[in-house]
């Protein structure tokens, strides 16, 4: 039986994503790739990003799929890859055999330490942006709410700023605790109240991400708005 392959692309804007510029050239290189090793390619997974690094579901479908099939991952480019410290290391754990075709030679050894090194580089670009920030504010530099524009918004503009917020941590919620959403969703329909979900995680061990014990407030942010159980 011929060797089987997934097929991994990714595009880091939405409107490279609508366009289909950059994925119909990676798809092209796959399947060349495919074609050349005789390999049969199963199916190809597409991620468009909009730059916040946990947002790529196709990659875990991905990588789940070439684990059931024992299939190779395949991707066209390592070299954006290659500084991705979450798909380095969702690479890592996963344990699937892996091809770049503009890098075959890549193996696992080099994956490891291209994800040392990208951790690395992310974090001294964190400190050097906290530097210069903190050097700005020290020369009398305004930042966020110390602006004029920002004190001069309308009711309507900060309550839409608000909104987002409370979305995007509900969002940062719900990504950080996939493990234990279904197993709170499944105690939310069966009625037992946010707080009562949050005693239970308590009394299992779990703690939230700053290791604190879990409240109502948590437990609302994890599961959103899908279930409304008085």
């Amino acid at each position: 039986m011929a060797a089987q392959a997934i097929g991994y692309l990714r595009v880091s804007t939405k409107g490279q994503g609508e366009s289909g510029l950059g994925i119909e050239a990676q798809r092209s290189a796959v399947e060349a790739y495919a074609k050349q090793n005789g390999v049969i390619l199963i199916m190809c997974y597409i991620d468009v990003e909009s730059g916040k690094l946990a947002e790529r579901p196709e990659l875990a479908r991905a990588l789940a799929h070439a684990r059931r099939s024992k299939a190779r991952l395949v991707v066209a480019k390592f070299d954006r890859l290659s500084r991705n410290v979450a798909f380095l290391s969702a690479l890592l754990e996963s344990k699937v055999d892996f091809v770049a075709v503009d890098n075959p030679n890549a193996n696992k050894l080099t994956i490891h330490l291209l994800a040392a090194v990208a951790e690395h580089e992310a974090e001294m670009i964190s400190q050097r942006t906290k530097a210069a920030l903190a050097a700005y504010k020290a020369r009398g530099g305004k930042l966020g709410g110390e602006l004029r524009q920002c004190r001069n918004l309308s009711q309507e503009a900060r309550l839409k700023g608000a909104q987002r917020a409370g979305l995007a941590v509900a969002k940062a919620a719900r990504e950080a605790y996939a493990d234990l959403r279904p197993f709170m969703m499944e105690l939310r329909s069966a009625g037992r109240p946010l707080q009562g979900i949050a005693d239970e995680l308590n009394k299992q061990g779990h703690t939230t991400r700053r290791g604190r014990p879990w409240n109502a407030v948590q437990v609302a942010r994890v599961i959103g708005n899908e279930l409304k159980i008085a």
